[in-house]
């Protein structure tokens, strides 16, 4: 599968893949807050450059509004204000992943902001593990593992549950 990239950015590298030892799943990455995630490449759509969102009425704070993707229109959360974490500016690295989400109405499309795009590794199913228990003080159903890759730490998402607007993912519940 290729990824369309609209623009190089300085944390981006096109043509690093990493590999793993063993059969595993490859994920892209991406930066907030200075923390790595990671998404599915194969729910990755398009990678685009920040462009302003036409902002919808009676929406959350994190639904950044709608933009125009050739003909379809897509809505655009902004991972940053959907987790709770301190708002910056965009930068020249802040892009929009645009990503096939599941959920009771079928499959849609949908954009989230990011600080930066990282990387694309393969991870093997050595390298995930499950979060941890962490009680019922902590809603952790976003994320669906933890992969170790080169010595850090990537925290994979499940998209399908991050757009759920009755999920709690405030960093104090996310890993707390």
């Amino acid at each position: 599968m290729s990824v369309a990239v609209e623009q190089q950015h300085p944390y981006q590298k096109q043509s690093d893949v990493r590999q793993s030892d063993g059969q595993g799943n490859q994920y892209l990455t991406f930066f907030l807050g200075g923390e790595e995630y990671g998404v599915d490449i194969l729910r990755v759509q398009e990678i685009k450059g920040w462009d302003k969102a036409t902002p919808l009425p009676n929406t959350p704070d994190y639904m950044r509004g709608v933009i125009n993707l050739r003909g379809s229109v897509v809505p655009i959360i902004d991972l940053r204000r959907r987790f709770g974490m301190d708002r910056v500016d965009y930068s020249k690295t802040t892009v929009i992943v645009v990503l096939k989400v599941h959920g009771e109405k079928g499959e849609r499309t949908m954009g989230f902001v990011v600080d930066a795009v990282s990387d694309v590794y393969s991870v093997g199913d050595d390298q995930l593990r499950l979060p941890p228990d962490l009680g019922s003080a902590a809603q952790t159903s976003v994320v669906k593992s933890l992969a170790t890759v080169d010595g850090k730490m990537v925290i994979v998402l499940d998209i399908d549950q991050l757009v759920d607007a009755d999920v709690d993912v405030s960093p104090v519940s996310l890993l707390q």
